[in-house]
């Protein structure tokens, strides 16, 4: 009889299609291959903000649960960067000049709502988000930086300061995935949160496109 597949594998396995298809959709794929403007990234980095600032008050709030709590680290805050980042980008005055779309809305709803009530659900968005960042997101920023001449102030928000390994981080994480005392039900409770964590991103970028083509017509 063989071993049971790990809940990371399951995890990572079955999230796949849609995490590739989160990326390879028209906004991101515009902006990774050049057709993106300064805009468009400005863009992104202001909806980041929304579900970021989402995702860190949840974990706020989670850091008594005994579940959540393991895979909380501040080594991961991103908000900070963020703020830099706008700054840079915007000016001082970004939080005048910014607003979620209706898509982002729903998805800080969503991350507020299990980021209050549900740990398995927190971990999901924790792990959709933070463990992309430290995967391709590090690509995206290195793209970004390539095509916009930023160096750090701009991309802030894809350097991990207080990670030096990121390989080595992931590979933690995906342990404490394993030793989550979720039992089978829960477990897939839990990647169907991750992979509304995908669609919802992916709607994202569908919003930001549509933004994009209204204002160009415009």
């Amino acid at each position: 009889m063989s071993d049971p597949i790990p809940f990371s594998t399951a995890l990572r396995e079955r999230s796949g299609a849609a995490h590739s298809g989160s990326e390879s959709a028209g906004f991101m794929a515009d902006l990774m291959s050049g057709e993106g403007t300064r805009e468009d990234y400005i863009a992104l980095v202001v909806q980041h903000w929304y579900m970021y600032d989402a995702l860190e008050r949840a974990a706020g709030r989670m850091r008594r649960d005994p579940v959540a709590s393991v895979f909380i680290s501040d080594r991961l805050t991103r908000l900070p960067a963020l703020e830099a980042d706008l700054e840079f980008l915007i000016g001082p005055d970004w939080r005048d000049q910014i607003s979620p779309l209706p898509t982002t809305k729903r998805y800080v709803d969503r991350i507020d709502l299990v980021g209050t009530t549900w740990a398995g659900g927190f971990v999901a968005h924790h792990y959709t988000r933070y463990l992309g960042d430290l995967s391709g997101g590090q690509f995206i920023g290195r793209v970004m930086a390539r095509r916009f001449g930023f160096e750090t102030n701009g991309i802030g928000f894809y350097v991990f300061d207080d990670i030096a390994d990121p390989k080595a981080f992931k590979e933690v994480y995906r342990d404490q995935l394993d030793a989550a005392p979720w039992d089978a039900e829960e477990q897939e409770r839990v990647i169907a949160e991750v992979l509304l964590a995908y669609r919802m991103n992916t709607e994202v970028f569908e919003d930001l496109a549509a933004a994009k083509a209204q204002s160009q017509v415009a």
